[in-house]
């Protein structure tokens, strides 16, 4: 089959999964394509034997780096375009029903004003009638479109993509992210094997490392995460990533008086090492589907604390393959940094257990099986 995923951005979890997908598909002898614009991921993709194109569509109006995609399109013939962002979604749909291709959208995630509206998320912005309008209308009218479906990555967005955006149900298929096995690897240097020995064995007088990985960005809620960090002594903080709030989260550091335990590392093309030498992994947002962040930490042994948000608890059984803590609520997050901070058996217990989930439940082999089954009831 030859399959052609269409990306408008060049970093965050939904690049990580379509370049996933795009090199698992090769592997499996499919005639892969991956649109989107330049940078290391397209590389990445292109060594594993993906088929590449550069296109930079920067606003939805972009009617220029449409045209760029509407040549891609017409060029490669794809039998399935999959739409792998919102403003892909949109550009995509209408391309696809232009040139009457079959097409798959996956709704990783909704805007900040209508986050609330997805099971367990906070509120992050206000939203008003012209929000509501312009986004959940005109998702409806592209969801309607022929031989289309909506892809969500967890059951809490299925239910907000049948319940607030009114997708017949029929439309709407649940498949999780996954991670590659790369991120499952047990050998090489740096790489924590299930059941190993906690990183800080033998070094009893070195802090706790904690990593935080993702886009700067107020839903993320990274300034909860340092005050709370700097409650609790002997540990220390590796905020990895980029983004509009980096200046509020510098700033957030600053006045905790403890700026000396918190590194701010920037982007990362390959976060892994970061994780692969980390102790504790903490996603504190206020809303999330199924972060790839979280899979990748899990598949690298290292124990999770997550706030309990949209598809958070569809990854992370509280107790059992991490710590789950109420958005927003500071003083649980000390809690559960404590506990694990200070009781390297529960890590050592919540890291396995967390791997051994992600290799059964989120490997990329069972996400690209269950959308080659979307794509091809969408070509029949």
């Amino acid at each position: 089959m030859r399959v052609l995923q269409l990306l408008t951005q060049a970093r965050g979890g939904p690049v990580d999964h379509a370049v996933e997908v795009a090199v698992e598909l090769a592997r499996l002898g499919h005639e892969s394509h991956l649109v989107s614009p330049n940078g290391a991921h397209l590389a990445r993709a292109a060594a594993a034997g993906v088929r590449t194109h550069v296109a930079e569509v920067r606003a939805k109006t972009d009617l220029a780096g449409a045209r760029v995609v509407a040549d891609v399109l017409a060029r490669v013939r794809p039998d399935v375009i999959h739409l792998q962002d919102r403003r892909a979604g949109l550009v995509g749909r209408l391309l696809a029903a232009r040139h009457r291709i079959p097409s798959a959208y996956t709704l990783h995630g909704v805007p900040d004003e209508l986050a609330v509206l997805v099971p367990g998320n906070l509120e992050i912005a206000r939203s008003g009638r012209r929000d509501r309008f312009g986004y959940l209308v005109l998702e409806r009218l592209l969801a309607t479109a022929p031989r289309s479906a909506v892809v969500t990555p967890c059951e809490a967005l299925a239910t907000y993509a049948r319940d607030q955006v009114g997708v017949p149900g029929d439309r709407v298929h649940t498949v999780v992210n996954g991670v590659a096995p790369a991120w499952l690897e047990t050998t090489g240097p740096g790489v924590r094997s299930q059941g190993s020995a906690d990183p800080r064995s033998g070094d009893a007088e070195r802090p706790v490392r904690v990593t935080w990985l993702g886009l700067m960005q107020p839903v993320k809620r990274v300034p909860d995460l340092v005050r709370a960090a700097s409650r609790v002594p002997g540990i220390e903080v590796e905020l990895v990533g980029d983004g509009p709030e980096r200046r509020t989260i510098e700033e957030v550091v600053a006045g905790t008086g403890t700026g000396d335990r918190f590194h701010l590392t920037g982007y990362q093309a390959d976060p892994s090492p970061s994780l692969r030498r980390s102790d504790i992994f903490v996603l504190p947002s206020a809303a999330e589907a199924c972060p790839m962040a979280l899979l990748q930490a899990m598949a690298c042994g290292v124990p999770v604390i997550a706030s309990r948000v949209g598809g958070v608890p569809e990854i992370v059984r509280d107790g059992v393959d991490g710590l789950l803590v109420d958005p927003g609520d500071e003083d649980q997050l000390v809690d559960a940094l404590v506990a694990l901070a200070g009781d390297q058996a529960l890590r050592l217990s919540l890291g396995a257990a967390g791997r051994s989930r992600v290799a059964e439940q989120f490997g990329i082999d069972r996400s690209a099986q269950a959308l080659l089954a979307i794509y091809e009831r969408l070509v029949a």
